[in-house]
């Protein structure tokens, strides 16, 4: 089982993630906002993965910090989790709809982190969660991870269901990406 348990203590937040990536896309966890717990949950439905997080933070500030750790955890967790890599298919992509909104993701996992965004949210806010931590979450996932991943936004009215096609779709890339069909490292350098 590809698995790990990553936790980040600072004067600003702890977090503690335990993330399987062989799982039933089963979910637990805690991060103070209701529609980011449900974004994470969605992401490891379709993912596949096992995910449990427990996440406490300054929200007397704002959310940033508490999102923004977040990603940095699950990024190393996923990263600690993937070993050496060996027999991955190292790509995937995937484009979802969710009623109006479609969203479209690919992933290359690299060893090299980074994060692109082409495309407009439809509004600033839902749930109480402000829409620009989603990409300072993936920035911090992508790098942590060593992960190249691009979204674009196609379409969307409904802020809700826009971001929420977005972690499904990023969800199924990683689902193609971590997924064992050979041998070896699938690279030419012989290292990712």
């Amino acid at each position: 089982m590809r698995k790990a348990f990553v936790e980040r203590k600072t004067l600003e937040t702890e977090i503690k993630i335990e993330l399987c990536l062989d799982g039933k896309g089963s979910f637990e966890g805690f991060t103070v906002s209701g529609f980011f717990n449900h974004m994470l949950e969605a992401f490891a439905k379709h993912a596949g993965f096992d995910l449990v997080v427990e996440a406490k933070g300054d929200t007397g500030v704002d959310l940033h910090h508490t999102v923004e750790d977040t990603g940095i955890v699950l990024g190393e967790a996923f990263r600690e989790a993937l070993k050496d890599k060996s027999g991955i298919a190292r790509f995937g992509y995937a484009v979802v709809p969710m009623d109006e909104a479609l969203v479209m993701s690919a992933v290359d996992i690299s060893g090299r982190g980074s994060f692109f965004l082409k495309g407009e949210f439809p509004g600033y806010e839902v749930g109480g969660f402000p829409v620009e931590l989603v990409e300072e979450f993936f920035v911090a996932f992508s790098r942590e991870a060593k992960l190249t991943l691009h979204i674009q936004i196609l379409s969307g009215k409904n802020l809700h269901h826009t971001v929420e096609a977005l972690f499904k779709s990023v969800a199924k890339s990683l689902k193609d990406a971590v997924r064992i069909e050979g041998e070896g490292i699938p690279s030419t350098k012989g290292t990712l």
